[in-house]
């Protein structure tokens, strides 16, 4: 525990303390336990007074690692266009349990997914130069595989399925170069 007047050892005064910091913690966003149990433990708190501090917390309800799951998945998929993968490596990192975070993205279906994979593919498409020219052999256009690799890597760096990044980035470039043939 930090240093200071001897009041501030008393396990009372640790506990206010430790709640102050959660308190604190909790105003910017949620957070999951294992996170606010972490923070506590780096600032020196004791494990058992963590747990009090926490279990009171989860008790009246500010301290909820389904609830945090749940706006931790809608928020990332929404705005940061997150695939599934990549929001339960980021649940795993905020120590969120298996089975809460596997119910917290239950909320995105495939269909919602693939929505938010061709919104992300049509968005750095209108910033992309398409001019695929066939110079390639078989009459492919080397400009193309290189918008294929960039846009399926895209995908891939935000957790989508693989498939399901080649299915959405060769419809979305096939719509594109009808566009541009039209």
């Amino acid at each position: 525990m930090r240093s200071g007047d001897d009041d501030t050892r008393t396990p009372a005064a640790q506990e206010a303390q430790a709640k102050d910091l959660c308190l604190r913690l909790l105003t910017d966003r949620a957070r999951s336990r294992a996170e606010l149990a972490k923070k506590l433990a780096d600032k020196g708190f004791d494990e058992d007074v963590a747990v009090r501090v926490l279990d009171r917390l989860t008790v009246v309800g500010l301290v909820d690692d389904a609830s945090f799951a749940a706006q931790w998945v809608h928020s990332r998929h929404t705005f940061s266009g997150k695939g599934k993968r990549a929001l339960a490596m980021e649940l795993r990192t905020k120590g969120v349990a298996p089975e809460i975070a596997a119910q917290a993205l239950d909320q995105i279906d495939g269909d919602d997914e693939r929505a938010r994979a061709i919104e992300l593919v049509q968005r750095k498409l209108r910033t992309m130069s398409l001019d695929f020219e066939v110079d390639g052999p078989g009459g492919r256009s080397s400009e193309r595989d290189r918008a294929v690799r960039r846009l399926v890597s895209m995908l891939a760096r935000r957790g989508y399925p693989q498939s399901m990044a080649f299915d959405v980035v060769k419809s979305e470039l096939a719509q594109a170069g009808s566009e541009l043939d039209g």
